[in-house]
């Protein structure tokens, strides 16, 4: 299984990116699927999640800002970034727990680099 996410880039502050990852193998279901960043010299933080039914939470710094959303026929998590911030910009990467057979994965993405300039 592997997980593709693309859509980083570079964007002025306040602007917009649309961020998507999706699952590619012998992807039978997926449970949860979420977003995670990683800036220069912090540890990797949690940004959004969302559950099969679309149940999902967020931290509280992009809560309002960003919005995620799936598709599940598509095995596919997106993550929507509006009135982006300068303290937005790290590599993103999307984490989901991967149905294969009888046994979830917990895969990860490669990452995809957020820059937000003043």
């Amino acid at each position: 299984v592997q997980l593709q996410a693309s859509g980083g880039g570079l964007v002025q502050a306040g602007g917009s990116l649309r961020l998507s990852c999706v699952a590619s193998g012998r992807v039978f279901s997926i449970n949860y699927m979420g977003w995670y960043r990683q800036a220069p010299g912090k540890q990797r933080e949690l940004v959004a999640g969302i559950a099969y039914g679309s149940s999902a939470n967020y931290a509280d710094s992009v809560k309002d800002r960003f919005t995620i959303s799936r598709d599940n026929a598509k095995h596919s998590v997106y993550l929507q970034m509006n009135s982006l911030k300068p303290e937005d910009t790290a590599v993103y990467y999307c984490r989901a727990f991967v149905l294969v057979g009888s046994t979830y994965y917990d895969s990860w993405g490669q990452g995809t680099l957020v820059t937000v300039s003043n």
